[in-house]
């Protein structure tokens, strides 16, 4: 049995997907629904089992979960990088996420879970997933501290060694629906070009930058999924690794992608960005991927305007946009 947490989440549901279209079905699905709309990620996919994440952890440290577990898919956490609750996110992505490795360790079983690009900060510190410079980052938010504390516990204790931790970069794609504020541009623009015929993006601040040519690693979903089914598939491959294209694109090229398959022209209005992100804003994000290509992952990443038709044109587009 392979346990997903977070699976009724955008990147866990989307994994679920993967696991189906390989005939895997023996899966337990750990997730807080709460009132969201997450359970429509859900009404697709195939799997055993779904427990609440409270119940879940109170399993854990019971040690009274199911026998026959091979493999914990850990992407049960707190996404938002706007949350201000650091007592909350050190319970929720910290202890919950050290708790569930330690068990899994303990157990032989494999286990992978969500780090996040979110540690680089302002990327002055460069991209590099090495284990050295993992250590000097200084993340600008409470999220991205609370992943770069798990990463920094599984590098002292020798987990890392064990386990994989997946720095995800800038994800967009099916099941991302219930996110709100979260959710990626492409959802967002798409919704701006339907309503109003125009997709709005922040200014720039800096005169390195033009208005919209603000960069980042944007990775398509189904790309992200290919690589954790690669590594569950690989359990002598362990430690941390970026999840990106090693490409950074700009907005402007990710709202134009966005009027290409809506089969529009662009038509892009710049507005200021609130004072209050203007400080920690990322100028450009770009994974550095060699680390994951030395371990041996050769599958290519697909382009940003293919990815894009294929998320407008096959999903959005369509009265049930779910995987």
């Amino acid at each position: 049995m392979i346990v997903v947490t977070g699976g009724a989440g955008f990147i866990g549901s989307a994994f679920l997907w993967k696991l189906n279209t390989q005939g895997i079905e023996d899966i337990l699905v750990v997730d807080a629904l709460d009132t969201t709309d997450k359970w429509k990620n859900l009404v697709k996919r195939r799997f055993e089992n779904y427990w609440d994440h409270a119940e879940f952890l109170e399993r854990v440290k019971n040690d009274t979960l199911p026998p026959n577990i091979t493999a914990v898919v850990h992407m049960g956490a707190c996404s938002a990088t706007t949350e201000r609750d650091a007592q909350y996110l050190m319970s929720n992505n910290y202890h919950y996420t050290r708790a569930l490795a330690e068990w899994a360790l303990g157990r032989q079983v494999r286990f992978i879970y969500a780090s996040s690009g979110a540690t680089y900060g302002d990327g002055s510190r460069g991209y590099s997933d090495a284990d050295l410079d993992t250590q000097r980052l200084a993340p600008l938010n409470m999220y991205g501290y609370s992943k770069q504390l798990l990463d920094l516990w599984a590098l002292r204790s020798g987990v890392a060694g064990k386990t994989v931790g997946l720095k995800f970069f800038n994800v967009y794609g099916p099941n991302e629906y219930h996110k709100a504020d979260m959710r990626s541009v492409v959802h967002k623009a798409f919704g701006q070009i339907r309503e109003t015929g125009r997709v709005k993006l922040f200014k720039s601040y800096r005169t390195k930058y033009a208005d919209g040519e603000q960069l980042r690693d944007f990775i398509y979903v189904k790309d992200v999924v290919d690589v954790m089914w690669w590594f569950l598939q690989q359990p002598q491959v362990n430690g941390i690794y970026n999840v990106g294209t090693g490409q950074a694109r700009t907005w402007k090229d990710l709202a134009s992608a966005v009027f290409t398959a809506l089969d529009r022209e662009p038509r892009i209005e710049f507005i200021e960005m609130p004072e209050i992100l203007r400080d920690r804003y990322q100028y450009k994000t770009e994974a550095k991927m060699a680390k994951l290509r030395a371990a041996g992952y050769t599958a290519p990443f697909s382009s940003l305007e293919d990815d894009v038709c294929d998320y407008v044109q096959n999903y959005l587009m369509k009265d049930d946009p779910h995987l």
